[in-house]
């Protein structure tokens, strides 16, 4: 699994039940769903996102890919990450006060945790929103329980969340109705979801097991792997907005609108309705590839706009 805040590992590690994570299996799918959604919001309300800058809190597996994605989209980058932060020093990482303070786009990929100095369950509460820089991009592609809903909407209220994309909701698979309404991109927690992921996950789960067995691990998902379904993208690049272009290929492998149709296309009034299409969406989700999977031929691009094709993972003439 992932996450593992829905394990009682204290009472696993008790009974010597051996337990494994698979942290870092769904990474990429997460860094090109932000890239996506950041994308897709800059074409609809005329962004441009070169020059803004990106507040990334908690920069683990997930966190660091969406560094490297959101410099290749020309965004200044502040990271928060206490642990690693007292882990490794350096001057990388910034206080949450200066993140909140200045980032035009703010993203969350911490883990879930209810206890200690660092936790982050409901930390996205009117505080936290409060110190906000006013009109900011807000994405939450973590977990449901960092967000206080009502405290996120007040803030929308108020102006000082502009735009919201949430795939990941407080109590889910149950969901605010609400919520859906007022968000620019919803989806049903499927960021990390993709071919690659699961496989990953179950090949981190395999070598963990050989390892406890003693025995030599000699199994590869690899071979198994299915083609991508968009082997090749094309775009005319000549006389364009780079984020026009560069949402036009993304878009042709990763279309993250019908994801967010899909998901407003269930949403019943019953509540119990609405949690058991959230349920079928995750469960009977498609099959998505990596960018690097796919070759991008863009017609009358700049050197630089190829640099950042290629920077953003795909295959580049």
């Amino acid at each position: 699994m992932i996450g593992t805040d829905h394990l009682d590992i204290p009472y696993l590690e008790r009974r010597g039940i051996r337990w494994c994570g698979a942290a870092g299996c769904n990474a990429e799918s997460v860094a090109e769903y932000v890239t996506a959604a950041l994308l897709c919001l800059a074409v609809r309300h005329s962004l441009t996102l070169a020059g803004k800058t990106m507040g990334v809190v908690g920069v683990g597996h997930v966190g660091r890919l969406v560094v490297e994605k959101a410099r290749a989209l020309g965004l200044r980058v502040l990271q928060n990450d206490p642990p690693r932060q007292r882990a490794e020093g350096g001057h990388e990482f910034v206080s949450l006060d200066q993140v909140l303070a200045e980032s035009d786009i703010l993203t969350l990929h911490v883990p879930l945790t209810k206890t200690g100095s660092d936790a982050t369950f409901r930390m996205a509460d009117a505080g936290f929103f409060a110190r906000l820089k006013p009109g900011c991009i807000y994405l939450n592609a973590a977990r449901g329980g960092i967000n206080v809903t009502d405290a996120l909407l007040d803030a929308m209220d108020r102006g000082i969340v502009a735009h919201a994309v949430i795939d990941c909701w407080e109590g889910e698979p149950a969901y605010r109705a609400d919520l859906l309404q007022r968000a620019d991109l919803a989806t049903p927690h499927i960021a990390g979801t993709r071919s690659k992921a699961r496989s990953w996950e179950l090949l981190m789960v395999y070598r963990e097991a050989c390892r406890f067995l003693g025995v030599q691990p000699v199994w590869s998902h690899e071979p198994l792997m299915p083609p991508s379904p968009v082997p090749e993208v094309a775009a005319e690049a000549g006389g364009r907005p780079s984020e026009a272009v560069l949402h036009e290929i993304a878009r042709q492998v990763y279309d993250i609108e019908a994801d967010d149709r899909r998901l407003r296309d269930g949403a019943a009034a019953d509540d119990k309705k609405r949690a058991a299409h959230f349920d079928r969406l995750r469960r009977e989700y498609p099959m998505r590839r990596e960018f690097r999977f796919t070759r991008a031929a863009l017609r009358g691009a700049s050197a630089g706009l190829g640099r950042t094709v290629a920077a953003l993972g795909f295959k580049a003439d």
